[in-house]
């Protein structure tokens, strides 16, 4: 009987502007893209030059030595041909220390690894492509390298927000009147569409609307094959509810998973809808029950992805690094992110609907199962299954309606860093410091007037970014406020997550935050009602383009 072929890690998609990258290892040497108007060496793969926009393009044999910038050791994540555990990481070129491959760190015990080491390139052939893993040189400095530099400082951020456009503000022309929850749960075993629908016919109801009065719908991330992250867009819920909108948006490549609120905005502003239903729909608690079983199957075939080939199939694996970056740099520790993590399990044991509502220690905290060094479980959010609507509707509607409406103050939604997770900020979640700098810059408020902040946390470091970034405490100064966690608890400077956030409450993916943040200045969160709530922040997303929103409360 013939052996049955090994399995391989997911290989790269080979493409004209590409191959040179992934099979530059057939001679041993490793080629970078280069500009040949500047000189300047381009990671990924451009089309034209981001430095001087020309487009006379080659690649340019380097040394093939780097330094460790970033690595994470994982345990949880297995893929066919790379088996946990394995290290993946971020290395800097030595000709330039701005270009960062994702790799994999390979002949050596990953505890002996420091930021800093000197690394070289070995090449492992699979196929028809050579991936450009790392080793530790054989000769280390005596002093390990300095960690790259930031293109733009954590804290000059607000220097490169772009000035408002005009002196209308298109928030001032909305309300945010609505809000419906499906059932939230572990594997409830039920379509995506029925929990999008329960969710959407709630908002309006909350809302004192029919059908009939809503005009445009929105949704993120859209239609196509997204797995257990969507219900299918705004086909089926207008097939579902035939609301014969006016305006209509459903995408990925918005400002963050929460963004289809804040574009809905733009359209009632600009007149294309009054009342806007927007929704998001997760299920993938069920999806992943659904995959064990064979009743789905994922779809098979090369990425066009840098880091899958290295086995970096989650956000996780990239916010990893950042934190131990923000570690290195700053002396904030695992503790750190853990009160994050324990302030949301105490919120969320005054939520009758959160997932995980039993107490949490700090040494459960600490103790739980490694996902990706420095990540634990608890540092991880909770997949779930549910569906949160929010409408939004022209604010001189608003006072005519059922519910207390909530005012948008402003949004923060300008990418100012690098797109490309590799390339981008260092030490703190990409698409959250040039968001929150852009959301200040549209509002007299500062961080003091705010009463209650619902961050994204799909992990804590994305939390953490956000505490950062909108400045409850300084850069690098999260350590010490955090510390405890009494700054943070319902009683504390800023209550944070009030009904669990995703650690605790569930992964509905920023949304949730959202419908938080709208009950909250509502004043309706029972137990867990922070006093006397009037201003209130919401953040969505991180890594992919993220939108911040500052709420406040009418009257």
């Amino acid at each position: 009987m013939a052996e049955a072929p090994r399995p391989q890690r997911p290989l790269p998609q080979l493409t004209l502007a590409n191959e040179f990258y992934w099979t530059s290892g057939a001679d041993g040497l490793l080629r970078i893209q280069e500009c040949t108007s500047c000189g300047e060496l381009l990671h990924p793969v451009q089309p034209v030059c981001r430095y001087c926009h020309g487009s006379d393009l080659g690649h340019r044999v380097v040394s093939g030595r780097a330094t460790l910038a970033g690595f994470t050791v994982n345990h949880r994540f297995a893929l066919p041909g790379l088996s946990p555990p394995y290290v993946i990481a971020q290395v800097a070129i030595v000709e330039d220390d701005r270009i960062r491959l994702t790799t994999n760190i390979i002949d050596c015990d990953p505890d002996d690894l420091y930021l800093g080491m000197a690394v070289e390139v070995s090449f492992l052939h699979v196929g028809d492509v050579w991936l450009p893993l790392f080793r530790p040189c054989t000769e280390q400095p005596d002093e390990p390298a300095d960690l790259p530099a930031d293109e733009i400082a954590p804290a000059d951020f607000a220097r490169h927000v772009r000035p408002m456009a005009s002196a209308q503000k298109f928030e001032d022309k909305v309300a945010l009147t609505g809000v419906g929850m499906s059932q939230i749960g572990r594997r409830l075993m039920k379509p995506p569409l029925a929990l999008t629908i329960e969710a959407c016919q709630a908002a309006v109801a909350d809302a004192g609307l029919t059908m009939g009065d809503i005009d445009g719908i929105a949704t993120y991330p859209g239609g196509g094959n997204v797995g257990g992250f969507g219900e299918g867009g705004v086909t089926p819920v207008e097939a579902a509810l035939g609301i014969r909108p006016t305006w209509h948006n459903g995408g990925i490549e918005t400002f963050g998973p929460g963004g289809s609120v804040i574009a809905a905005m733009l359209a009632v502003a600009g007149g294309l809808a009054r009342h806007v239903l927007c929704y998001r729909t997760v299920w993938e608690s069920t999806y992943g029950e659904l995959l064990k079983d064979g009743t789905i199957v994922q779809p098979a075939g090369r990425t066009p992805s840098w880091l899958v080939p290295f086995g970096a199939t989650s956000a996780a694996h990239t916010l990893a690094q950042n934190a131990q970056r923000h570690f290195h740099r700053y002396g904030t520790t695992k503790e750190t992110l853990g009160w994050i993590a324990l302030n949301q399990r105490a919120n969320a044991g005054l939520n009758p609907t959160a997932v995980y509502r039993d107490p949490m220690t700090m040494d459960d905290y600490l103790g739980a199962r490694p996902i990706t060094s420095p990540f634990g479980l608890y540092d991880c959010d909770v997949p779930c299954d549910g569906a949160v609507a929010v409408i939004v509707s022209a604010a001189e509607t608003a006072a005519d309606l059922a519910a207390r409406p909530v005012l948008v103050e402003a949004v923060g939604t300008q990418i100012i860093e690098r797109m490309d997770w590799d390339q981008s900020t260092l030490t703190h979640e990409p698409q959250v410091l040039g968001q929150a700098a852009h959301m200040w810059s549209r509002t007299s408020l500062r961080p003091e007037d705010v009463d209650v902040a619902e961050l994204y946390d799909g992990f804590t470091m994305n939390c953490l970014s956000w505490i950062e970034g909108l400045g409850f405490c300084g850069i690098g100064e999260s350590k010490e406020f955090l510390d405890g966690g009494k700054n943070i608890s319902l009683q504390g400077q800023i209550p944070l997550n009030t009904h669990g956030g995703q650690l605790s409450h569930g992964r509905t993916h920023g949304m949730g935050l959202l419908h938080e943040a709208i009950v909250q200045l509502r004043g309706d969160a029972g137990d867990r009602q922070v006093t006397d709530a009037r201003v209130g922040v919401v953040s969505s997303g991180g890594l992919t383009p993220s939108g911040v929103l500052l709420l406040r409360s009418a009257g």
